[in-house]
């Protein structure tokens, strides 16, 4: 039996969904927080049992049978991350699980300027050191983050933010049937490349799509980390929280997140989504 955690989530519930166009429903198994949030995959077949990252006990139960264990990285951050995950790990190996697979991050590194990339490194070194055969999938930086960087660009014509550097931006979608191709075809072991889309773009090149699509003027204006730290806390964020998201700047300008490779494309059999063809079919995202 396959299991897969954070179903409920934006990227576990989209590779539940792939799993179950390769897989049957009956060889799946989900461990959520919330059973009852999974209530419809479990009428579709699915076993739904719950298991909580800082719970040993409803881990091990949750992956009762396992064959494989799909470990969905944890919203939090720093120390606590490492241990939920390590936690995660060591209950898939006392359950039997013949592999473990991580949603990692091409940026993983313990020098890395973007702290989940430091959370995940130590939770490779984790995986190395169970023993249990592993597949670390390094995801790239999810398209998904996009609508927060233009939210007000849209609004005001400029794209404000610090210097920053190329993103190979990827799609949930594009990664979930990767993993679950991963996972229904038990190919890659160990670390794997960086699943990215086919080219990476900075801001600036992201607002002239921008402006191509929507027809008006996006102007990308460049700021200092220190002024764009200050917009942020004056719309009411913590500084541990602007900090965070001034690492996202620090890491592209040096580069973390950059590096694009056809392993992505090669997995799922066709090219990548791109960020214009994701700002099209999201029209809503843009006011179009």
């Amino acid at each position: 039996m396959i299991i897969i955690t954070g179903a409920t989530g934006q990227l576990g519930q989209a590779v539940v969904e792939k799993l179950l166009q390769r897989v049957p429903a009956d060889h799946l198994g989900v461990s959520v927080r919330d059973p009852e949030r999974a209530k419809e995959l479990q009428k579709r077949g699915v076993r739904v049992r719950r298991g909580d990252y800082t719970d040993p006990s409803s881990l091990l139960h949750a992956f009762e049978g396992a064959s494989q264990v799909l470990i969905v990285s944890s919203n939090v951050l720093g120390d606590e991350a490492v241990r939920q995950h390590r936690t995660a790990i060591d209950m898939a190996k006392e359950a039997g699980a013949g592999r473990i697979l991580y949603t990692s991050h091409m940026s993983s590194s313990q020098t890395s300027h973007f702290p989940p990339a430091v959370d995940h490194a130590a939770t490779e070194e984790a995986l190395k050191a169970s023993g249990v055969p592993f597949t670390s999938l390094r995801n790239a930086y999810y398209t998904a983050s996009l609508p927060w960087f233009l939210r007000d660009a849209l609004k005001t014509g400029e794209l404000v933010a610090p210097e920053d550097g190329p993103v190979a931006w990827t799609t949930h979608a594009d990664l979930a049937e990767a993993t679950a191709t991963v996972l229904n075809e038990q190919n890659l072991s160990g670390l794997t490349p960086s699943l990215t889309a086919s080219e990476a773009l900075d801001l600036n090149e992201i607002a002239a799509i921008l402006t191509e699509l929507t027809g008006r003027s996006i102007r990308r204006v460049v700021v200092s980390d220190d002024e764009f730290r200050a917009q942020l806390r004056s719309q009411g964020l913590q500084d541990h929280v602007a900090d965070m998201f001034l690492t996202f700047f620090l890491a592209s300008r040096a580069g973390e997140f950059a590096p694009a490779d056809p392993a992505l494309a090669n997995l799922i059999g066709r090219p990548a989504i791109s960020v214009r063809e994701f700002l099209t079919s999201s029209p809503h995202l843009i006011g179009m």
